[in-house]
């Protein structure tokens, strides 16, 4: 009997888990817009960085599905899982250390922590104290139960690291 797609995405873990990382990725990076453009938080370059992993993950864990649902060889399923946790803890690193940042436990970036004394611009000093919007690195622009948008990313990055492990452990034993 021929399974159709929804079957062999319940039976085979890989695909099962690529799914998923693909989906709560896309759901992050699109929480990420919506506190962009619809609350109006512009992100600071640490923020715009922390985005950077989930550009690399989305493409990756969809093709990822794919290969798995057409039965790709297993090597390359594996390279797969494999890339996506290394992609994700470097991403739950620049977290850390974003969130690190905001709560002054280290110097940030100089572009946008410390203090605002580039005036190379062309033009009077007030106009040009009126355009400049710096985002400061060091503010948590936003905050629930304590955690930032930096924290909240730590989190959801181990999680994806998790859940690629645990589909490259589980397309393992059903070897």
């Amino acid at each position: 009997m021929k399974q159709n797609w929804t079957d062999r995405i319940r039976t085979d873990p890989a695909a099962a888990a690529a799914l998923a990382i693909f989906a709560l990725s896309a759901a992050t990076l699109l929480g990420a817009w919506y506190f962009e453009y619809v609350v109006k938080l512009p992100p600071c370059p640490l923020c715009l960085e922390e985005r950077l992993p989930y550009h690399i993950v989305i493409p990756l864990s969809l093709l990822l599905a794919i290969a798995a649902l057409a039965r790709a060889p297993r090597a390359l399923i594996t390279v797969g899982f494999l890339a996506i946790p290394i992609v994700m803890l470097c991403a739950a690193a620049l977290g850390a250390y974003h969130a690190g940042v905001e709560w002054h436990w280290w110097p940030g970036p100089t572009d946008c922590s410390g203090p605002v004394t580039d005036f190379t611009a062309k033009g009077p000093l007030l106009n040009q104290l009126q355009s400049i919007r710096v985002v400061r690195c060091d503010e948590a622009a936003w905050r629930f139960l304590g955690l930032s948008l930096a924290g909240y990313n730590v989190l959801v990055s181990l999680l994806l690291a998790a859940v690629a492990a645990a589909g490259l452990l589980a397309r393992r034993q059903s070897a």
